[in-house]
């Protein structure tokens, strides 16, 4: 068996054994992403990006040397206490973060710091799959409901349509909406702020235009879901509740997700000034 091979097996039952130990975060994981409500319905997406990302870079890898460096094992060593204690105190998103680390910390050991430099993007891109803590998450819902039922308010009071709002209730003339946790956009900008990320990565341009290009996402997020939220409280003030509610609700969604989709493209393509990075 020749080195690589040896490195390979090293790692793989390594990784095991790191899966092993970190099942219980795996299966919150899994949870979280399932809920009937979540917002990391994208996460089981994240990993097999990574997969890809790291086949793309496939011919770089294989010209580099191997090699073992334990100070990736201190760092899993370090990764593990973490998770033991977050486990005992059920912070599994803490896990989570330092699952990702320990996998950095088991490449490192495994192949060396040259390997690992390498594959620092699609190793950290597995934190966009580690769900935030469910407090911050019910802080942000309530703050962007109220800023999307306030601007909305504002656009239709200058379209023509006289509106009042009460606390994430807007009330019309012949209707009312409440703008609900699931259309408070929060969803989509997680899901934005994931493909702003890879957006930067793929495109070749500056440091300083890549990070332009991921906060792009944030007002293109929030723009798209002010536009969806108006339009539902036009038809429902229109058509009724029936109308606004049925299809033109679920379709609104993916329309606005396609329309920031979209709009991130096209922000990429203004920055870009070139080609992609190929590897």
């Amino acid at each position: 068996m020749n080195d690589n091979r040896k490195a390979l097996l090293k790692f793989a039952l390594s990784f095991a054994l790191i899966l092993a130990a970190y099942l219980p975060t795996l299966k919150w994981f899994y949870d979280r992403w399932t809920y009937s409500e979540s917002y990391y319905g994208h996460g089981f997406l994240i990993p097999l990006a990574s997969l890809f990302i790291i086949w793309q870079r496939r011919r770089i890898l294989r010209s580099i040397k191997l090699s073992s460096d334990l100070t990736g094992l201190a760092l899993v060593a370090v990764c593990m206490a973490v998770h033991l204690a977050s486990s005992a105190l059920r912070i599994y998103f803490i896990s989570g973060f330092s699952m990702v680390f320990a996998i950095y910390g088991l490449v490192i050991f495994s192949f060396g710091k040259k390997i690992a430099g390498n594959l620092i993007f699609p190793i950290f891109f597995l934190l966009a799959m580690v769900p935030l803590p469910l407090v911050l998450i019910s802080n942000l819902t309530v703050k962007l409901k109220l800023f999307v039922a306030t601007a909305s308010t504002f656009v239709l009071n200058h379209v023509g349509f006289p509106s009042v709002r009460d606390g994430s209730t807007i009330i019309m003339p012949n209707s009312h909406i409440v703008v609900a946790a699931p259309c408070s956009g929060l969803r989509s900008l997680i899901a934005l702020l994931t493909l702003g990320v890879l957006f930067s990565y793929a495109i070749k341009m500056s440091y300083p235009k890549k990070i332009a290009l991921f906060m792009s996402s944030i007002p293109i997020a929030l723009t798209t879901n002010l536009i969806r939220i108006t339009a539902l409280a036009i038809v429902n003030d229109l058509y009724g509740e029936k109308v606004a509610m049925g299809f033109f609700h679920d379709f609104s969604g993916f329309a606005v997700f396609g329309l920031a989709f979209v709009m991130l493209y096209g922000v990429s393509r203004t920055f870009e000034g070139g080609g992609y990075e190929a590897e």
